[in-house]
Parts: C-alpha cells; sequence; structure tokens
C-alpha cells in the first residue's frame, strides 16, 4: 500500500502517514538499494516491484510487531500491511466490552486462509496478545507460515496452523468438538474465475501505463475461487449455523460492495441475533467487513 493511498486508517493502526524509510533501512538494510524519491522528493519505493515490496514489508514486521523472520515463498500473496492491521483493530473493537479491547491469550480467533504469510496472526499477537487458530487449503501455505511462527518466539506459543482437509468447506474439517472462539476473521479469494483475476490486474498496470506485474503476488486459490467471494462467505453464512455454539463472532472481509446484497440476502435466512457492516477506509479505497453472531 503506497503512502498516498493510507489516509484515514484505524486510530489504532500504526501505519499512519509516510513510512519512515529512514529508520527501515537501518533496521533492514537491504531495502536501502530500493528506496527512491518521488516527484515532491520524498523517500519511498517502487510498489511495481515485487522484490521492494516483500522488503518493505520484511522491514514493517521488524519495526512495528518485532518479527526478525518473515518469508514467503515465490508468487504467494505478499499483503499490503496497513489494510491487513486495519481489519484486526476493527475486530478488537467489534469485541470490546462497554469500549473496553480483550487482549491475551484467552481471546482466541480463527484466521479462515491465513496464508503463507500469516499477517493476520501476527499482528493480533504482537497488538492485542489473542491466540490464533490459521486455517489453508494450500500445503505450501501451510508450511510457510508454520516456518514463520516457528522462527519467532513471541509467535511460537499464540499461533496454530492447521490444514484444512475439507477444502470445499470452511469450519468442518478444521474446527474441533468442544472448542471455543471469539471471533473468525476471513479475506477470501473475490474474483470468480482465473480470467477475471488476469484482466483486473492488467486493468490495473494499464491504468498506470506500466506493463502488467504482480507485485503482490498471488496463487490461483488466494486470488480466486469458483464464484467469488459471493460464493465463499456464502457457504462461511451456512456453515457458520451448525458451528453457531463455537463462536461469539463471525466475520468476512468483503473487497467488492457489489457483494453486500446478496450476502445479506443470504445473511438474513439464517436469521442471526445481530449482524453488521464495518466500513474501513484506507485512501480513496474503500473497504469493509461483515460480521454477525446468532
Amino acid at each position: 500500500m503506497s503512502d498516498s493511498k493510507k489516509g484515514k486508517l484505524h486510530p489504532r493502526n500504526r501505519h499512519q502517514g509516510h513510512y519512515d524509510f529512514k529508520a527501515l533501512q537501518t533496521l533492514y538494510p537491504e531495502l536501502r538499494s530500493y528506496v527512491v524519491k518521488n516527484h515532491a522528493s520524498v523517500e519511498t519505493i517502487d510498489f511495481a516491484n515485487p522484490v521492494a515490496v516483500k522488503l518493505l514489508n520484511r522491514a514493517l514486521l521488524k519495526q512495528f510487531y518485532g518479527i526478525a523472520e518473515w518469508e514467503i515463498p515465490e508468487n504467494y500473496l505478499c499483503p499490503p500491511i496497513p489494510g491487513r492491521a486495519d481489519y484486526v483493530h476493527h475486530l478488537a473493537d467489534l469485541l470490546a466490552t462497554n469500549g473496553k479491547i480483550p487482549r491475551g491469550k484467552t481471546v482466541r480467533v480463527m484466521d479462515i486462509g491465513t496464508g503463507a504469510n500469516c499477517i493476520y496472526p501476527i499482528i493480533g499477537v504482537s497488538e492485542y496478545g489473542w491466540s490464533f487458530v490459521g486455517t489453508d487449503i494450500d500445503s505450501g501455505a501451510i508450511q510457510s507460515a508454520k516456518k514463520i511462527v516457528d522462527s519467532n518466539p513471541t509467535l511460537k506459543d499464540s499461533i496454530e496452523i492447521r490444514a484444512q482437509v475439507a477444502p470445499l468447506h470452511i469450519f468442518k474439517g478444521v474446527i474441533r468438538e468442544g472448542e471455543r472462539f471469539d471471533v473468525s476473521m476471513s479475506n477470501p479469494p473475490f474474483h470468480a474465475s482465473a480470467e477475471e483475476a488476469d484482466e483486473v490486474n492488467k486493468r490495473k498496470w494499464r491504468n498506470l501505463g506500466k506493463a502488467a506485474v504482480a507485485n503482490f503476488g498471488g496463487r490461483s486459490n488466494e486470488l480466486w475461487c469458483k464464484g467469488g467471494e459471493v460464493a465463499f462467505i456464502t457457504t462461511m453464512i451456512e456453515e457458520s449455523v451448525s458451528v453457531r455454539n463455537q463462536f461469539k463472532w463471525f466475520t468476512a472481509f468483503i473487497s467488492k460492495e457489489a457483494s453486500l446484497p446478496e450476502l445479506e440476502r443470504v445473511l438474513k435466512k439464517v436469521r442471526p441475533a445481530e449482524n453488521r457492516i464495518v466500513d474501513m477506509a484506507q485512501g480513496q479505497k474503500k473497504s469493509r467487513f461483515i460480521a454477525w453472531r446468532f
């Protein structure tokens, strides 16, 4: 996420304003080769360069979250950290009681599709001391996330990574009998096909006058699924009924505003006790997550 698109982040988000590249280069000298000055003589990086983006992420994770070791395999999603942090902070507000945010390991979160980067658990553990179960269907992502957890002492006792052995399901296959969670979170693949994902990427770079590159990466299961985010979250909503007593809240990130009407219709059918749309503004881009409980 470039500096120009970081506006209006959650008040507790550590990534307000411009990145401090002087401090980041001190913490992570490898970044130095990729720092340039923009037209306003402000230090930045070329966000179209996937190597630079990955190095920036490593430096940010070290600076703000104390993560010394963070590596993801080639072609896996390299997430823009400020936006990911926003979801976590808004989640904390959702869980708050009388304005008091719950902290510590007794707060349990299931991160559905945690990915090779394990970013939501990293931020949740670092900011609030929560404990996480991260799930994924991709064996490479599972291996990578476990390596990140095992390589950082602050994460070891707070994050468990589980393989989803029933890939057509969301909760079935990973949740154990009698387990209790405060909340589930997920950032589902939002494209409905590989062709759609490819065309959106090409259009983005055409608008910037550049050749298409995957600067944030992403394997197929991270970028698209049949039916896109509506189908994914519909399955999540329908399955949440059967595990309703094991979660206080269910949430899912929604990338496209156009997805909301259909998802709200599906949600109405399962008759939750409460549901919310939580808006998040990140510069010119607006995003949101849907939350429901029984």
